[in-house]
């Protein structure tokens, strides 16, 4: 699996990653999705410079322009409902994509500390010889997104699959890189220190999904 890290380098992508983890923003939960949102918007543009591209002639009012434009049909994947916000920026830029739409969640049987994922609601659509991007904010055991993945390609073969995930912890990230096959790329916009006991990442910012639309029972 390829990783790319895309907040190495200052920008305003570190600016963005910083109100969404401050106690004293993150609570304004219309502010913590724009602020995802945007976030999105900013590894959409990083991640479509690893994309195909093909050469075309544009006409203008005065002539013609040799350009290029996306090669590959894309079909954008979020995990609900915390990937929603994250999905919105990637649409913004890839206003042409098909979407698909698949819910998991950690389900604890013994009401303890050790949980099981349930992938549940799912709105696939083709996604043979396609671009596929799966889209979640928080990358803590990665069981969630080896879940989802191993569903979205039970019945299909993209032609590339990207993972894309806001803030992730180390051990997600050797988990993929273990569960998933050498042709997935993994787009982390910050990678921290640790999963705690409860597997929740630290520093982190919390549970992404309350943050965006309230508490849950």
């Amino acid at each position: 699996m390829k990783i790319h890290y895309i907040s190495e380098n200052n920008s305003v992508l570190n600016h963005f990653l910083g109100q969404i983890r401050n106690v004293n923003i993150q609570n304004d939960s219309m502010r913590f999705r724009r602020n995802i949102e945007r976030i999105g918007e900013i590894m959409a543009y990083e991640l479509s410079k690893a994309l195909p591209y093909k050469n075309i002639d544009i006409q203008t009012p005065l002539g013609i322009k040799k350009t290029t434009e996306i090669a590959s049909d894309i079909v954008l994947c979020p995990i609900l409902r915390a990937g929603l916000p994250l999905h919105n920026g990637f649409l913004n830029y890839f206003d042409h994509a098909e979407n698909s739409f698949v819910s998991a969640c950690r389900f604890h049987p013994n009401n303890d500390d050790e949980f099981e994922i349930l992938v549940e609601y799912q709105a696939i659509s083709n996604l043979n010889n396609k671009t596929v991007l799966l889209l979640d904010p928080m990358l803590a055991t990665g069981q969630s997104i080896v879940a989802v993945h191993e569903k979205l390609i039970q019945n299909a073969t993209p032609a590339e699959f990207h993972i894309v995930v806001v803030i992730a912890a180390p051990e997600g990230v050797a988990f993929l890189e273990k569960k998933l096959p050498d042709n997935c790329h993994l787009w982390v916009a910050a990678l921290d220190e640790k999963l705690n006991e409860k597997n929740y990442i630290v520093p982190g910012l919390g549970d992404a999904g309350d943050l965006a639309y309230g508490s849950k029972l």
